[in-house]
């Protein structure tokens, strides 16, 4: 019997075009030559075949009996420890060889890898790393490295190896030519016209170098989607960092994730990983563009389910997976204005984090004193003994040396007359609670109090990445947490940098010879998932004809923040929705929005689709339920039976309201 490995391996095989070179390269280091290199990389642009290049190299270790250890670039820790820990078969096995792909994604590990892992390997290994950039120089022209590294740029396909895959498809001799002319040699290009075969491809104007005919191509490549489920797994995909069938299960409750999963799969431009499935980044971003083309609500309305979905995540992730669930959070939205201005995703100089240890100390009082001076330092010294665990000292990956810390400090109400006499900043932050909106015992306040990054001070960087979402996802699972503040030196530019995400307080306290600046969100009138897709959000898609202040997507957002503070009038009368049309001739701004919004949803019956819906909307936002999951129980419903008849109410909700915001009541 042959098994479906074999069978694969086989099928790839077979496929295989071009590339001899390295092939042969490699046949010799597997054979043992002495003069055959230790260390292969392999680099080029998007779609070039690299990925392709390495399972072929793989395949051919496999039969030889050579042990494997395969990772991704994308799904790589950033502390070093971790990948030595899943690549420890490298260290400890004679013979095995290791596979890094998607390379670009953990550059920051390269000095590391040279200086640190690779000499360490066991007898016999192999390296192969594969990856969009080229790597560090020093490393090709090192007298001791370069005899034992190969490195290739992998270039497009030739004419006739194009020409050899085309035939191989099968797609029809009378449209080869307009195929070259489109793909140009580019693998990822051919292998997509190859997979749509010649079906649909007799108009000439098919094969255009246009974002139109790459659409055109993604369809004949995928076919007629089965089914409805089919098609919004496809937008799942689109939009998602990775998917995997959990998270099928959770966006499309109801339906059969693992079927749906499967067939992803199978699609041509799939890559499966560890984490989930991942489109070739140009077929991602063709799908995602002609799904936002052709149904911008429905990819709105998806990207709101992944958003919803990866909160829950974020509030109940372990320490260990915060970053990494954020920045899928902040993937869906990395368009977005605000966002670009706050966040780098700079992978250069790579930093990871870690608790403050005691052996830090020392480090970090003289980063303190060093960039904000001695007085500063000092209130380092006070809070890290008042609270060591709301510190994170960062080290870079490559070297481990540490680079910068930040805190995080926690609160709590009545504030301590001591913090107060001491921290001028803290004292400050509560002072404007007071002239504001109090914070009562049981609740309390948190405070990004010192971020410290002698290099990057004061500046975007990949610490200040790291603490934001830090001190989001903290927010988001935090109880009784009222107020949240970032304090900043360069007050002036950071106002404009976190313009619409948070109130600059105007309080400039001073210590030593610096003044400081506070910006301060309000955790009790905005909910965090309100206030993290107002950071976040991307460009908005068109909205319906007609005048209106607020964009569609803006005014879904004030809607669903107005049904989350409906039983609470005070809260409800801070709400983005009070300042749309729908408020605006009301007397009563606050009681007759909340009745709107109540018989709103009470209509929704006459709707034969809105029956459920009604009765989801009710017990999750009139009914005082506490949670969702209360509010399934209440009405005797599976959650994910509830979540989808919420969901289904809140679309329809949605576009009741949106109609009268811009053509009043009928």
């Amino acid at each position: 019997m042959v098994s479906v490995g074999e069978r694969l391996s086989s099928a790839r095989g077979r496929a295989f075009i071009g590339r001899d070179e390295e092939l042969g390269r490699f046949e010799e280091a597997l054979a043992g030559d002495p003069q055959a290199p230790f260390a292969f990389y392999v680099y080029g642009p998007g779609g070039i075949g690299k990925s392709t290049l390495l399972r072929r190299l793989a395949d051919g270790a496999r039969a030889a009996g050579r042990p494997l250890v395969e990772l991704d670039g994308r799904f790589v820790s950033r502390d070093p420890a971790d990948f030595e820990h899943a690549a420890s078969p490298f260290l400890d096995v004679p013979g095995t060889v290791l596979f890094v792909d998607s390379f670009e994604h953990c550059q920051w590990l390269e000095r590391w890898l040279w200086h640190h892992f690779l000499p360490r390997a066991a007898d016999d290994t192999l390296v192969v790393l594969g990856g969009r950039r080229a790597p560090q120089p020093q490393w090709t022209t090192d007298p001791a490295w370069s005899r034992l590294l190969h490195v290739t740029e992998l270039e497009p396909f030739s004419a006739e190896q194009a020409r050899s895959l085309l035939a191989a498809a099968r797609i029809r001799p009378e449209l080869r030519d307009r195929v070259l002319r489109f793909a140009g040699g580019n693998p990822l290009a051919l292998s997509l016209a190859a997979a749509a075969g010649s079906a649909g491809c007799s108009r000439e104007e098919i094969w255009a170098p246009s974002a139109d005919v790459l659409r055109t191509l993604v369809a004949g490549l995928i076919g007629e989607v089965p089914t409805a489920a089919h098609r919004r797994a496809l937008e799942v995909g689109a939009q998602a960092h990775s998917t995997s069938e959990e998270l099928l299960a959770a966006v499309l409750p109801g339906e059969d994730a693992h079927q749906l999963f499967s067939w992803l799969r199978d699609l041509p431009f799939m890559e499966s990983t560890h984490r989930g499935l991942h489109p070739h980044d140009a077929a991602r971003e063709t799908l995602a563009a002609d799904l936002r083309w052709r149904a911008p609500h429905a990819f709105e309305a998806m990207r709101r389910r992944l958003a919803d979905e990866y909160l829950r995540i974020l509030r109940e992730a372990p320490e260990e997976r915060v970053w990494t669930v954020t920045d899928e959070f902040f993937y869906l939205f990395r368009e977005g204005e605000a966002l670009a201005r706050l966040r780098t995703w700079s992978r250069e100089d790579e930093v990871h984090d870690r608790p403050l240890h005691p052996d830090d100390m020392d480090v970090v009082l003289r980063m303190a004193e060093e960039t904000e001076g001695a007085a500063s330092a000092e209130l380092v010294r006070y809070w890290a003994q008042r609270q060591p665990r709301a510190f994170s000292v960062y080290r870079l990956v490559s070297t481990g040396r540490i680079v910068a810390f930040t805190a995080r400090l926690a609160l709590p109400a009545p504030p301590d007359p001591q913090d107060l006499a001491t921290d001028p900043v803290v004292a400050a932050a509560w002072r404007y609670t007071e002239a504001t909106a109090p914070v009562s015992p049981g609740e309390h306040i948190g405070v990004s109090r010192f971020t410290i990054y002698p290099e990057r001070y004061q500046v975007p960087s990949r610490v200040i990445d790291l603490s934001s979402s830090r001190a989001q996802a903290e927010a988001a699972r935090a109880h009784g947490r009222a107020y949240g503040f970032a304090v900043y030196q360069d007050a002036e530019t950071w106002a404009g940098r976190v313009e619409g995400t948070l109130v600059d307080a105007g309080a400039r306290p001073r210590v030593g010879e610096h003044t400081y600046g506070l910006f301060s969100v309000d955790w009790r009138q905005v909910p965090v998932e309100t206030w993290l897709l107002r950071c976040i959000s991307a460009p908005d898609a068109p909205a319906p004809s007609g005048p209106s202040p607020i964009s569609r997507t803006a005014f879904d957002q004030a809607v669903r923040e107005a049904l989350a503070h409906w039983r609470d009038p005070r809260a409800f009368a801070a709400c983005a929705l009070m300042r749309t049309r729908l408020a605006a001739d009301l007397g009563d701004p606050v009681e007759e929005l909340r009745a709107l919004l109540r018989q709103a949803v009470a209509d929704l019956a006459h709707d034969p689709r809105g029956v459920r819906a009604r009765e989801a909307l009710t017990a999750g936002y009139f009914s005082g339920a506490p949670t969702q999951e209360a509010a399934a129980r209440r009405l005797g419903l599976p959650y994910g039976t509830y979540r989808r008849h919420l969901r289904q109410g809140l679309d329809l909700l949605y576009e009741v309201l949106w109609q009268q915001e811009l053509h009043g009541p009928r």
